[in-house]
């Protein structure tokens, strides 16, 4: 069988051309005689690797001088106690909680200080974005947590939400690199690149400076301090090497494509094509508020339980894989990452279409 058209949600399809590239790298990087996997962190051709990857990195967001760009491990799921522990100077903080991410987050903040659910869409099964406008932010509150993108929901913040001046922490895991992006409006951007970026097993944080100090929580590990990290350019220990590596080369893939601006308008196609067919189907649905929808993650049902696993089974034997929703959503959900080509989203309408006149 050849490649199929994967919308999982992560970890995710990868652009095929980068993967090609890896391969033919892969018993010998550039001269080495070895494999980016064999080699050493400390090397001239790895600083090479690791350097390279955060100027693109850099030139691709327009990331100020005084921000810091570090490559960690832990996933996502670390940054919910590293931002408390690092950044909870007064114990307190206050946190939007718009899906399954943000809520394990604001549990995880609990355990360092006072974890304030300032918003939620918790009521209608997350499938809205609450309005920020005018929210009751806590007058010593050391910063505003929000997951921009709920991956498992299909939500994204179209407008971030009025901080008051507080600084703004924010997941953006599913949604990293899929559009354009003011830097300065956070404090912290982080996200796991398994989705949008590269292979599981980095997560990429970009920190204010200012907030990069050795004031931090008693008690806090070294390892989970972000100044360990950042005095040591994210070579303090042994990095994710190779999936740095993978990164730095969807960094490039993503300056040929024509940077973010170019991404936002090709990933806005894919999702109309998508939502342009939710929208007239008599058989399926979409799950969220329309001027809430992510570009991102689709989220579809047809109201039939049994009809859905149908169409998951059907599905994967035409070559569309991972279509089946989150268990807390049921249904179906399409990730439709960069690196998704427009061809499988057409090919996804396409079935659905088919399905429909069998099953309407």
């Amino acid at each position: 069988m050849g490649r199929v058209y994967n919308f999982s949600a992560g970890p995710a399809v990868l652009p095929e051309e980068v993967l090609r590239e890896a391969a033919a790298e892969m018993l010998d990087y550039r001269g080495t005689g070895m494999s980016v996997m064999e080699m050493s962190h400390r090397s001239k051709a790895f600083e090479g690797i690791i350097g390279e990857a955060e100027q693109d990195l850099r030139d691709l967001l327009a990331i100020p001088a005084n921000y810091k760009v570090m490559f960690l491990q832990g996933g996502a799921s670390q940054q919910f106690a590293m931002i408390p522990m690092n950044l909870m100077k007064n114990r307190v903080a206050d946190y939007i909680v718009t899906g399954q991410w943000a809520k394990k987050a604001y549990s995880e903040a609990q355990k360092y200080g006072k974890a304030n659910k300032i918003a939620s869409s918790e009521d209608k099964t997350f499938s809205y974005i609450p309005d920020c406008s005018d929210l009751p932010i806590s007058p010593d509150a050391d910063y505003v947590y929000i997951c921009e993108n709920n991956t498992i929901y299909g939500t994204k913040f179209k407008t971030l939400p009025n901080t008051k001046g507080k600084d703004l922490v924010a997941d953006v895991s599913s949604c990293f690199l899929s559009e354009p992006a003011d830097i300065t409006k956070y404090a912290v951007m982080y996200g796991g690149v398994q989705k949008n970026i590269g292979p599981a097993g980095v997560v990429i944080v970009i920190m204010r400076e200012d907030l990069i100090t050795e004031d931090v929580l008693p008690g806090t590990p070294t390892m989970l301090q972000y100044k360990t990290h950042a005095d040591a350019g994210s070579l303090y220990n042994t990095p994710p090497a190779y999936g740095i590596y993978i990164c730095g080369k969807v960094f490039k893939w993503i300056k040929k494509q024509g940077g973010l601006a170019a991404m936002k308008e090709i990933n806005e196609k894919k999702a109309k094509i998508l939502y342009d067919f939710l929208d007239s189907s008599s058989l399926f649905k979409g799950t969220v508020r329309k001027e809430d929808r992510s570009i991102m993650n689709v989220p579809f049902v047809t109201g039939s339980a049994e009809l859905d696993a149908k169409f998951v089974a059907e599905s994967k034997a035409a070559g569309l894989e991972n279509l089946k929703g989150h268990r807390t959503v049921g249904g179906m959900r399409a990730s439709i990452y960069n690196a998704m080509p427009m061809a499988g989203v057409e090919k996804l309408v396409a079935f659905m279409k088919d399905f429909e006149a069998k099953n309407g």
